[in-house]
């Protein structure tokens, strides 16, 4: 066989092969030379890659490797995503019960998580950290289930954060001490004094420089710098309730900061370099969105000046959700921030739910929790699906490219996974419980949270010490 006739032998199973799937390309590669040598392409499961799940990283395995890295990528990540799909107990995953706090968990993040565009799936070992009234953070090997550190016993904890660009946990108590902890430690590293009883936390990064605002009791938004906690500005959103809403955009232009306790007051939009960098000369840049009586925000992930939030529709009880545009205009002599209302529409939901959840897939796509049942729509109101696996309130969910979790009361966790239909487009499907413990001896599930191949939730228990479930997923 001439080069030429190879060439476009060659190109043609290629062609063919992405017809195929990984069982078949297998198969196919022990049929002729011509056959494996077309099975072994890069250029071939590099496609295969990307066309499935859109977004992959094999640069840091060198370009040495890359010839086998994209096809055992492949392999490894569609062997993981079937078991993360199929969730079958004794096979599919691990489950182990991370005790050592003796009150109730406030909060846990991961601090050290696995992502789907590395390349090497299973060597990763996730750490998470936990919070709890206790004093104490804690933080787990959530692979072997070993407690990797407890802080010394201060006031009771009421908040926690992450910044894994730094490896740094960040805690507030009930005093208002904010503190900083190493990540690989324990060891404290900074703490400054917000007082208030109550702090909601937001931790980003802007061009390598950590920042930390802090929602307080008296309803000011306090941002501070660096490892030191160094204040940079404080301003005040809503005077005399609580910030309990504070958001920041996937492109840290943008914070969103309010309250959920008074129904006549709107939440503000803030332009971050006012309180990361603000000017004595000029008053900083922020806007009162046009709702009232906001319950729940959340930013729009691929378009960074887009929000959605669930508020009070007038006077009555029903809810609605609001999409909105945030943007510059500048003229002569100000700037000034502009909001657009995008689409709005009511929601159906149980009115006397304890609290309502709202998240975001992608540019189109929200996710609505309240009591027991679980609503998808698209930003401009249609119901995509809607679900009702539970037999209790959700307390928590978490959503993420792969899949959507649940965390109920009803001491179970439930996990739905996206899939892009060709006719109806992205549907969530329900797939399988998890299970907690007993009621003999717990209430329910409280925080849930996940990395690309694990999840772990926060178990109240009936004798006051919370423990914390870690399912993990291995290729």
């Amino acid at each position: 066989m001439d080069s030429h006739h190879a060439y476009l032998t060659g190109d043609c199973l290629i062609q063919i092969f992405t017809f195929f799937n990984e069982e078949d390309l297998i198969s196919a590669s022990s049929v002729c030379k011509d056959w494996h040598e077309a099975a072994e392409t890069p250029w071939l499961w590099r496609r295969m890659c990307l066309q499935r799940w859109g977004f992959c990283n094999l640069a840091v395995v060198g370009s040495e490797h890359v010839r086998r890295a994209w096809k055992r990528y492949y392999l490894q990540r569609s062997y993981l995503d079937m078991k993360m799909t199929k969730g079958r107990s004794g096979g599919d995953y691990t489950c182990k019960s991370l005790r050592g706090h003796t009150g109730r968990v406030v909060g846990l993040v991961y601090l050290q998580g696995n992502l789907p565009q590395l390349p090497d799936l299973c060597n990763c070992n996730a750490v998470v950290c936990s919070a709890s009234t206790d004093g104490t953070v804690r933080a787990w090997n959530i692979q072997n289930g070993a407690q990797l550190w407890c802080s010394p016993v201060q006031s009771p904890l009421t908040a926690i954060v992450s910044d894994g660009e730094h490896g740094v946990v960040i805690t507030a108590d009930s005093t208002g001490l904010i503190k900083t902890w190493q990540g690989q430690t324990g060891q404290e590293a900074a703490s400054y004094s917000a007082a208030s009883p109550n702090c909601t936390l937001l931790q980003y990064n802007i061009n390598n420089s950590c920042f930390l605002s802090v929602g307080t009791s008296q309803g000011a938004v306090c941002t501070l710098a660096g490892s030191a906690l160094t204040r940079k500005s404080s301003l005040v959103v809503c005077d005399s309730f609580k910030v309990n809403i504070l958001l920041v955009s996937p492109d840290k232009r943008w914070i969103l900061a309010g309250t959920k306790d008074n129904d006549d007051l709107s939440p503000k939009v803030i332009c971050t370099e006012s309180l990361t960098s603000p000017s004595e000369d000029e008053e900083p840049l922020c806007q009162c969105l046009p709702v009232s009586g906001c319950q729940v925000a959340v930013f729009i992930p691929s378009q960074p000046a887009r929000l959605a939030i669930i508020h009070h529709k007038g006077r009555s009880h029903n809810k609605a959700l609001t999409v909105l545009d945030v943007s510059i205009k500048k003229t002569k002599y100000k700037t000034e921030i502009q909001v657009q209302q995008v689409e709005s529409f009511t929601l159906t939901l149980n009115n006397r739910a304890p609290c309502i959840l709202l998240e975001a897939k992608d540019s189109n796509t929200l996710v609505v929790a309240a009591d027991r049942g679980l609503w998808v729509y698209s930003l401009k109101g249609a119901l995509l699906a809607s679900f009702e696996d539970h037999t209790e309130p959700i307390s928590s969910i978490c959503v993420d490219s792969f899949r959507v979790v649940t965390a109920s009361r009803d001491l179970s966790l439930r996990v739905l996974t996206w899939r892009n239909d060709r006719d109806q487009g992205l549907t969530l499907e329900s797939r399988y419980h998890l299970l907690g413990g007993s009621h003999a001896m717990s209430r329910g599930f409280t925080h849930v949270a996940c990395d690309y191949s694990s999840i772990v939730a926060s178990v109240e228990g009936n004798d006051g010490k919370d423990v914390l479930k870690a399912y993990s997923f291995t290729s």
